[in-house]
């Protein structure tokens, strides 16, 4: 009977230390070697001349491990793997428990800092997710549920353009995701309900509504060998990369970036080079030079 109990108060989450336990295995969950299916398609536009962008389909191989834990926190790295023998360095996400600070996107590349009441965030996790050069894409926080041998996750926040628009695109400037996430033996799925929004002064419009699928399905782990040793070559490095985007985030309560490129170059071709440097590895401040010749305002920020 007790075991019966145990498993419903979790379900409905008023067991609050089996709730956390149940937590942090769904989003261990999401780790492995892992074959994935990207989807999109827009579905709805309010306007009636508008012109439905092509559906987007892409497959992958991913690594996605868990780099860094504690009581309260758990980071999680994402990494492609080309071919058997090329690696990309993808995506990061951070999850941190109970977590009263937040990072708002704003639009055109604006990130503000906002601080939550407690009583908000009771029992539930962040998701900070972070591009392939560690700088900020989105963050949203909500509980997981778990009944049923379900585990989800679900939120609505603003981000920037995705990655396979953002070159492309300027008729909208904020993605507003509702993300699920869906933990299961297999792996997960990461699903979506999008909508594309004109952001001005006069508010917010919405031109069009998309929906995303990103399915992760687990392999054996042998064919993720080639990032695991990839990853313990680099990892030092780009944990240094985070430590410079945490202090100057904190720094300034947010941070704004310029869609430039230097040198011919973007900020992710720039860091990426400098950790190819064995010989001579990069310093911390080389790192917080380089990340800074991309931000709007760099006399905003110390160089100490």
């Amino acid at each position: 009977m007790k075991k019966v109990i145990l498993l419903t108060l979790v379900g409905f989450g008023l067991n609050a230390n089996a709730q956390k336990t149940a937590d942090i295995e769904a989003i261990k969950g999401q780790c492995g070697c892992q074959e994935v299916t990207f989807q999109y398609a827009e579905t709805f536009s309010p306007q009636k001349d508008y012109k439905f962008q092509d559906r987007y389909h892409a497959k992958g191989l991913e690594w996605v491990a868990i780099d860094e834990e504690s009581k309260d926190k758990l980071v999680l790295v994402h990494l492609l793997v080309i071919n058997d023998k090329t690696v990309i360095k993808h995506w990061r996400e951070d999850w941190e428990y109970e977590n009263t600070n937040v990072l708002a996107y704003q639009k055109n590349k604006d990130w503000k800092s906002v601080k939550l009441p407690s009583s908000q965030i009771k029992g539930q996790w962040t998701q900070k997710v972070f591009e392939v050069d560690d700088s900020p894409r989105y963050e949203g926080t909500a509980s997981w549920f778990h009944k049923d041998g379900k585990h989800v996750w679900a939120n609505v926040t603003d981000a920037p353009l995705p990655r396979r628009e953002y070159s492309k695109r300027s008729d909208y400037q904020v993605m507003r995701r509702n993300n699920r996430i869906h933990v299961t033996k297999e792996g997960y799925l990461h699903e979506q309900d999008n909508d594309k929004i004109i952001r001005t002064e006069k508010g917010d419009e919405l031109l069009a509504q998309e929906k995303g699928l990103n399915d992760y399905r687990k392999v054996d782990e042998s064919k993720c060998d080639v990032a695991k040793r990839w990853w313990e070559k680099h990892r030092s490095y780009w944990g240094e990369v985070r430590a410079v985007w945490t202090e100057l985030i904190a720094q300034n309560k947010g941070i704004s970036l310029t869609d430039e490129k230097v040198e011919g170059k973007s900020l992710g071709q720039m860091l990426e080079n400098l950790s190819y440097r064995s010989d001579n590895p990069a310093t911390r401040q080389e790192i917080k030079a380089t990340i800074l010749k991309f931000v709007k305002n760099p006399e905003a920020y110390s160089m100490r």
